[in-house]
């Protein structure tokens, strides 16, 4: 299948995608325990300990996974992100392989927010002596109490990244006619070579 000079290449491998459809699920069902959960945390708990081990994941193949996961590959100057905004604007698809300039910061954006989400939770503590973070009683009462203010703001801004993600794959949908689901669920996608 053609798109002009698009050639259909496999950019995700598996470890990259089920990496990503676990995080979405975990973060997701986390922020609604911390907003709407029942008052003992411990599933928030037992999730967020399987966040750090996604995020740790990432890390690691970021460095050391296929050439497309690599963090070397897909990070860009700010001149590469300039050049490319204009090129996010036009009604076509960008047939970028893997992330764009942008998207690469994004990706960046929500990995350091997250980890901040679960540095925080590990040191946070409520009064409540019920949802003490494991890590509280290694810090004074009032870093305890900073890290729980850092945590309730994390998830208000981890909130806004993910409408901003879906915001993003709609635009690229409907405004660029680009599918960036389907990519992450089978690995292929149309792809310019730059």
């Amino acid at each position: 299948m053609q798109d002009g000079a698009a050639q259909r290449e496999r950019v995700w491998d598996p470890a990259l995608r089920i990496f990503h459809w676990s995080l979405a699920i975990l973060v997701i069902a986390n922020w609604l325990l911390g907003k709407l959960g029942p008052a003992d945390m411990t599933l928030h708990f037992w999730l967020g300990y399987a966040v750090i081990a996604l995020l740790a994941f990432r890390l690691v193949w970021g460095f050391v996974g296929p050439p497309s996961a690599r963090f070397s590959r897909f990070l860009r100057g700010p001149r590469a992100v300039a050049a490319y905004v204009p090129e996010m604007m036009r009604r076509r698809p960008s047939r970028w392989p893997g992330h764009s300039p942008v998207g690469a910061l994004a990706v960046v954006a929500m990995l350091a927010v997250l980890i901040l989400q679960v540095t925080t939770g590990l040191f946070a503590d409520p009064d409540d002596y019920i949802n003490v973070g494991p890590l509280a009683s290694q810090v004074s009462s009032d870093t305890s109490r900073m890290a729980l203010r850092w945590h309730h703001r994390g998830a208000d801004l981890i909130l806004i990244l993910v409408l901003l993600h879906w915001a993003v794959i709609l635009f690229y949908r409907l405004w660029k006619r680009e599918d960036l689901v389907r990519p992450m669920i089978t690995g292929w996608k149309l792809v310019r070579r730059r």
